[in-house]
């Protein structure tokens, strides 16, 4: 491939704005690659800024301190002598036309800034909206090779590398960069990267990477950005590829993490950031997508919590499957003892739920409280059946238990300095199935992007990750319901959850029009009633917390419907 080199795939976790912080955590995995022998270390997309840095790049003082802290760390007196290093920033050249930045990779080598290359391809579709930020750049960089290798490099970002014209069957652009790298004679493609998660994403970019390095006969090193920053997540998976296609060798997903390979002989380690070989993983799980899924909420949970500034959070018990969910993720996310699970029962909660939501709790090691709801519940329809000279309506008795329940949760909040975690999945979020400053009430929305009917699997998951009973089995088992009423089941509202889930697989993220989730098997009436559930149900998301991506279409900023409009099924 090359001559006798090493390179190293800095996989890190950046926090959004903290300069010196990932100038920190940059400075120590490069010394950590220089001691592992390697010639060249990569970090990911915008890794000194944090990515997204969204609307702070329209800040002057934010993109100033982006350029002082790039000129500190290739200061002679701070580099790493020996080692050549490729990171991600926003750069933001003087005299640059609106809007002034481009979205760039610096290579520093020998104390110095040696060559920049700016992004090509800015993606302006579900989550992304770089043009707003970004200038594309016009041409690419070949830059010349760094102390220790003997190869000419070629830099290029994130979307750069999601263009080969051999691979899609519908390019989203006329140009491809990494050919003109390779015309330009780069002997490595270095892409930095941070692409998000979503469920089948890891392996898709393993094969567009192997497919992009076999059509243009060219090694790629990718390194992509690890970690939860708001909403959006990032598995890593980290890999370099052969001009054969093949994976050399790869980061694993989910953690930080240095791929130290030689580019001659493809021999590699996988280290921690504290140099440590990382533990081997383990057999497959029996749901793989399950596991995967599991391991991202968790990275995301315990991200958002971190970077926000919290350290403990609250989560109502139900006994059913969705709070049980969330509390597994939060307990494992954060540890056991900085999560307190609350139980609101009220006249109407069945003694199995009270029992399951206890279980879950010790089962967990999970400080809990029950907190009837009962006294509240009646002063509330007291004073307001006296106000009405009437009963209230059965929807709006219902909804007071939930918001009394959501009042419980903030004002433990409030006194404990904990994150609220919200409990909904999926599926009720999609049809308005949930309660406005109710169940909706938290800072997170941890399974908002989990369909009801992969909560379930998931939850074997964390089961099965634990190698022991963290849920107990009566939940998987017993009808999903509410219980805001006697003999309530969430089936008297909903349609069976696995046909609502897959009419909103085809609805939400193919894209698909009435007539063709129809044919996909449907009952027409039903489908109608759906789309307009998913429809009328807008202004409750727009309201939600945020919420955790793990789909390719997930309500949040990477779905942007009006609120207001005459649009009808």
């Amino acid at each position: 491939m090359a001559p006798s080199a090493r390179i190293a795939l800095a996989q890190v976790n950046t926090t959004v704005g903290d300069f010196a912080g990932n100038a920190a955590k940059i400075r120590a995995a490069t010394e950590r690659s220089r001691a592992a022998g390697a010639s060249l270390v990569v970090f990911p997309e915008l890794a000194l800024s944090g990515y997204p840095p969204r609307d702070f790049l329209d800040l002057p003082e934010f993109l100033d301190r982006a350029r002082r802290t790039l000129a500190e760390l290739a200061e002679p007196a701070a580099w790493s002598h020996g080692v050549a290093v490729v990171v991600g920033f926003p750069e933001a050249p003087e005299g640059a036309p609106p809007p002034g930045v481009y979205n760039a990779a610096a290579l520093i080598s020998g104390g110095r800034v040696a060559a920049i290359g700016r992004k090509s391809l800015l993606p302006t579709y579900d989550v992304f909206d770089e043009t707003r930020y970004f200038l594309p750049s016009t041409s690419t960089t070949a830059a010349e090779p760094p102390e220790g290798l003997a190869l000419k490099l070629g830099l290029s970002i994130c979307e750069d590398v999601w263009n080969d014209k051999r691979f899609w069957v519908r390019p989203r652009y006329a140009r491809d960069p990494i050919a003109e790298l390779v015309t330009a004679g780069a002997g490595l493609v270095v892409n930095v990267s941070a692409s998000p998660y979503s469920i089948g994403k890891p392996a898709l970019r393993e094969r567009m990477l192997g497919a992009s390095a076999r059509s243009h006969a060219a090694p790629i090193a990718y390194v992509n950005q690890v970690g939860g920053n708001d909403a959006l997540l990032f598995d890593g998976g980290s890999m370099l590829v052969g001009k054969d296609g093949a994976v050399v060798a790869r980061a694993p997903l989910f953690v930080e993490a240095l791929v130290v390979v030689d580019l001659r002989t493809g021999a590699s380690e996988v280290l921690g950031l504290d140099g440590a070989p990382l533990p081997p993983a383990g057999p497959p799980p029996a749901d793989v997508v399950a596991d995967e899924v599991f391991q991202a909420l968790v990275l995301g949970v315990r991200d958002y919590v971190r970077k926000c500034g919290f350290r403990t959070t609250v989560v109502g018990l139900s006994g059913g499957i969705d709070s049980a969910l969330t509390a597994c993720i939060a307990a494992a996310a954060v540890g056991p003892e900085n999560v307190l699970g609350v139980a609101m029962p009220s006249r109407y909660s069945s003694d199995h739920s009270r029992e399951d939501a206890a279980a879950l709790a010790a089962n967990l090691g999970i400080r809990f409280q029950e907190i009837s709801i009962e006294p509240m519940h009646a002063a509330f329809m007291g004073q307001l059946e006296r106000a009405e000279g009437r009963p209230l309506g059965d929807l709006a008795e219902q909804n007071v238990q939930a918001r009394i329940r959501g009042q419980i949760l903030m004002a433990l909040s409030n006194d404990t300095g904990g994150l609220v975690l919200s409990t909904g999945n999926k599926s009720e979020l999609a049809v308005g199935y949930c309660t406005l400053y109710g169940d909706m009430a938290g800072g997170l929305a941890v399974i908002g992007d989990v369909p009801k009917t992969l909560v379930y699997r998931v939850s074997r998951a964390a089961n099965g990750r634990a190698g022991r009973t963290l849920i107990p089995e009566r939940t998987f088992t017993k009808p999903p319901s509410a219980e805001l009423k006697p003999g309530q089941v969430d089936q008297d509202s909903l349609p069976p959850y696995e046909v609502l889930d897959d009419i909103l697989q085809a609805y939400v993220e193919e894209r698909l029009p009435l007539t063709a989730i129809v044919a996909r098997g449907h009952d027409e009436a039903t489908v109608r009633r759906v789309l307009r559930m998913v429809v009328a149900s807008e202004y409750k998301r727009r309201q939600a917390a945020p919420v955790l991506k793990v789909s390719e279409k997930a309500f949040g900023e990477g779905r942007r419907f009006p609120i207001a409009h005459g649009y009808r099924y």
